[in-house]
């Protein structure tokens, strides 16, 4: 795929993790739900990109998705695709083969259950740079899945990110709690210094139609969501063209 700038945009880019789609199937031998399927109605509906994060057990996408989803994806070409994982394992093969728009460096162990924290600075930078530099090089715009940790986001910039995603499952859990405004004051100072390093920031893990807005309103900059787990659960209530198009609807109210 050809390479992308990486422009400033008024509004946020909805990139929808097809993961959870390859889970069910991968329960049958009978190819359903499929995820290009799903991909094509997503995009159909207004998906700015496709997420996917192949993990080495393949216990949701596998190997011949990732092929499959950037064949599709050059019918789209205003569209990205991102594909996430540990670039120490087995995502710089994906990136050499498919050449995707953006690749997110996700510090899981293999048999990990979901994401659950960023890469940690100092102690990761040296083994990351040249990882960084490699996807680049192949093409790809590099985010790395980050703590909002505001102390740390300099130190992603000097190994040579172009974004940073904030893991956002501790604001998700706060959701509920008096917690949130000190969340949401995390988050804004993390991505205000992410801003100031020169970094572009991303965002994800547990937002859904409830929580985006007011995270968007809150945190500055915010230039893509990756959203998954819950967006699937709406689509099997309301379909993936009508769920697209209400997460939509959810980040335009946070910049109306």
């Amino acid at each position: 795929m050809t390479a992308v700038s990486d422009p400033y945009t008024p509004h946020t880019a909805l990139s929808v993790n097809l993961n959870k789609v390859a889970l069910v199937r991968n329960t049958r031998h009978l190819g359903i739900p499929s995820v290009t399927r799903a991909a094509t109605l997503c995009l159909q509906a207004g998906a700015a990109g496709i997420t996917v994060h192949p993990r080495p057990d393949e216990r949701h996408i596998r190997a011949h998705d990732v092929h499959e989803l950037a064949e599709l994806l050059t019918a789209w070409p205003d569209r990205e695709y991102n594909i996430e994982g540990n670039p120490f394992h087995n995502l710089m093969g994906f990136v050499a083969a498919v050449r995707p728009h953006q690749v997110t460096f996700v510090p899981d162990s293999e048999g990990q259950f979901t994401s659950d924290h960023g890469w940690n600075f100092p102690a990761d930078a040296a083994r990351l740079r040249p990882l960084i530099a490699q996807a680049q090089a192949l093409g790809a715009r590099v985010s790395l899945f980050m703590d909002a940790e505001p102390a740390a986001m300099a130190a992603a910039k000097a190994v040579g990110a172009d974004r940073v995603e904030l893991y956002t499952e501790p604001y998700a859990a706060s959701w509920s709690t008096p917690q949130r405004v000190e969340q949401l004051d995390r988050f804004r100072a993390a991505a205000q210094a992410a801003l100031d390093a020169g970094l572009g920031v991303n965002a994800g893990h547990d937002l859904n139609r409830d929580n985006l807005t007011a995270f968007l309103r809150t945190v500055p900059g915010v230039r893509e969501v990756s959203i998954g787990h819950a967006l699937m659960a709406d689509a099997l209530e309301m379909g993936y063209g009508a769920t697209v198009a209400a997460y939509k609807h959810r980040i335009a109210d946070a910049f109306a």
